[in-house]
């Protein structure tokens, strides 16, 4: 495996991740509740998955050409995403403590 797509992989793994061990609204804010509420969560799920593509887009521009992509790359890298965020989504809600 190419050592831009293993980067990319342990990127994109602590991207997903990050919602769920940070208290901090877009890691900067702190809550007024204590808490972060799950909308937020998934709001910077959702940046981050944008950031992590955009970040993916450019590997890909400097290696060669960039493909095509049609709605259905977009639909498996999303469910790929946020299968990445489970241990995340387990240590915050699941976990016992």
């Amino acid at each position: 495996m190419n050592t831009a797509v293993t980067a990319l992989l342990l990127l994109a793994l602590v991207a997903a991740n990050l919602p769920f061990f940070s208290e901090r609204i877009a890691f900067a804010i702190a809550p007024k509740s204590g808490h972060k509420a799950f909308a937020w969560r998934v709001l910077e799920l959702v940046v981050l998955y944008f950031a992590v593509g955009f970040v993916a887009r450019l590997l890909e521009q400097k290696t060669g050409a960039p493909q095509q992509q049609h709605w259905e790359f977009y639909a498996v890298t999303a469910s790929m995403f946020i299968v990445l965020a489970f241990p995340g989504f387990v240590y915050r809600f699941l976990w016992r403590r």
